[in-house]
């Protein structure tokens, strides 16, 4: 068993305060009694950054049944909807608070002409989706079908423009349509389709993946394109409602792209984008891994590629403050979370797959390594909302259950927009053949109610872990908490049955002397509030 001071959830930065009060506790401590303990520091006494409600952003894309009947059936469908949208889907994402959404891509947001999806909807022109499945599409759902759900569900809209087969006017009189409230031709379009008020729209991306399926350039032409285009995004509300420009970042490790981008354009950026998705054999050939029944390798393996994340994050934004060392450009994650393969009889096209409790252990280790980052991830984004990749919601034509995944953004919500505590953890190692990973991950902060939250990962497939955590700076007299696990590590919800893998009270954490204990079953997410 080998514990370090560097944990890798930890950047170095943020050891250094606690560095010389881990060192004294970890000298006066006593042998740790198993293979599965492990100690945390929470220092309240230095608060940090504030975690963004944003990186628990979500993405929606024309993609498989993301958008068609996953959010929209129709206002004729017999599935019960409101205008249109389901309302078991409605219901389950207001639960979920989320605070921002992608659209209309990914790959499809580069094949995408926006005055197609506008207009009555019986006269909108059918489009062939070349990316995803080859299958036609009415245009039913669009602009305003995006704006309006967004409306609803109090969701900050986070618009993706076409690059790659648009035009600079194109994307200029789309930004007009959505947002400007002058007596213009776009704005009059917009209300002639029965909509007066322009809408918010805080966040603006020019491309996607411009290095591969949006348009294949090179990092000097997709900065001087970012330029281009900015020059056209007009903040129609003024600066109380400026928007926000993202631009097209690397994917995973590749950091002469970020350079190149923030050499070039960083000046006019708000964010830069970063893709990196979880493949259980960390391979694009061939399978990537089943979705359910894996051995342990392959859970032990989409655990451990996604702490990549980690050395990514570090690697980019390392080459983001060679041009911003001031932190003014914010990364944004938003595309991630497992990729496996798709669901046996599928479209392959569609990227349909299940969602395991490992899925949910992988997004908590995710949100602790964004909140680690706080003071320069702003924003991030799940692969995607529904029926996609790492999906919240599947549904079956009438039905629909919550993924565990979904569980895990729920219990997270006291982390938006919360202010990150200090930690240092010492953790035993999962280790597997000749890897080994941590086995507990920690994360910390006061959120904005005045609570102190604490969240715990055990990722041990078998073995339980006891957490004993100093408190300092605070007193605590008890905790209350909730927990996410699950007997086998693909277990998963089915339309059989849907309530499989889902929160529970928990009653494993005790507080007393000024320290907290915790007992973590094996495979469990927790989340615990200071009492």
């Amino acid at each position: 068993m080998v514990f370090a001071l560097a944990d890798p959830f930890i950047p170095t930065m943020r050891l250094q305060p606690l560095l010389a009060s881990a060192a004294l506790l970890l000298a006066a401590a006593a042998p740790l009694a198993s293979a599965a303990d492990a100690q945390l520091i929470v220092d309240a006494s230095k608060p940090g950054p504030k975690i963004s409600k944003y990186i628990y952003g979500q993405f929606s894309e024309h993609l498989g049944r993301c958008i068609y009947e996953g959010i929209w059936v129709g206002p004729d469908s017999p599935i019960p909807n409101t205008k249109g949208y389901r309302n078991d889907v409605l219901a389950a994402l207001k639960q979920l608070k989320v605070p921002q959404l992608r659209w209309p891509g990914g790959c499809f947001a580069d094949e995408y002409h926006w005055r197609d999806g506008i207009g009555p909807r019986e006269k909108r022109p059918s489009i062939y989706n070349s990316n995803w499945g080859g299958v036609v599409e009415n245009n039913h759902f669009g602009t305003h079908e995006f704006l309006e759900l967004c409306e609803m569900l109090d969701i900050a809209p986070y618009i993706c423009l076409n690059v790659g087969s648009g035009t600079v006017q194109e994307a200029q009189e789309w930004v007009e349509y959505m947002t400007s409230a002058a007596d213009s031709p776009m704005a009059n379009l917009r209300r002639a389709n029965g909509r007066d008020k322009p809408w918010r729209v805080p966040f603006i991306a020019v491309g996607n993946e411009s290095w591969g399926c949006g348009g294949n350039m090179r990092a000097e032409f997709c900065a001087d394109n970012f330029l281009r285009y900015n020059t056209f995004i007009k903040n129609y509300g003024g600066d109380s409602a400026r928007i926000q420009r993202i631009g097209c970042g690397s994917s995973g490790g590749d950091t002469d792209w970020t350079e190149k981008m923030m050499m070039i354009a960083g000046k006019q950026m708000d964010g830069l984008a970063l893709h990196y998705y979880t493949l259980p054999s960390d391979s694009w050939k061939g399978s990537k891994g089943a979705s359910i029944g894996f051995a342990e390798d392959h859970y032990f393996a989409a655990l451990r590629y996604t702490l990549r994340m980690e050395e990514y994050l570090t690697k980019q934004l390392a080459a983001m403050d060679q041009y911003d060392p001031e932190k003014r450009v914010g990364m944004v994650v938003d595309e991630w979370g497992i990729w496996t393969d798709v669901e046996p009889g599928s479209n392959p096209g569609f990227l349909y797959q299940q969602n395991t409790i490992r899925d949910a252990l992988l997004a908590a280790l995710n949100f602790h390594i964004f909140h680690d980052h706080a003071d320069r991830v702003t924003m991030a984004n799940i692969a995607q909302i529904i029926n996609v990749l790492q999906a919240m919601i599947l549904t079956d034509k009438e039905k629909m259950i919550l993924t565990p995944t979904y569980h895990a953004f729920e219990m997270y919500k006291p982390f938006q927009d919360a202010t990150v505590l200090p930690i240092k953890l010492v953790t035993p190692d999962y280790a597997f053949g000749k890897e080994k990973i941590p086995a507990v991950s920690a994360t910390a902060a006061l959120a904005t109610d005045g609570k102190v939250y604490v969240a715990l990962v055990n990722v041990l497939p078998t073995e339980s872990a006891t957490v004993s955590a100093t408190l300092v700076g605070l007193t605590a007299k008890g905790a209350t908490g909730r927990i996410l696990t699950a007997p086998a590590m693909d277990s998963h919800n089915t339309f059989a049955a849907p309530h499989a893998v889902q929160p529970a009270a928990f009653t494993g954490a005790t507080v007393a002397d000024g320290k907290l204990t915790v007992t973590l079953p094996a495979k469990s997410v927790v989340v615990l509030e200071l009492k």
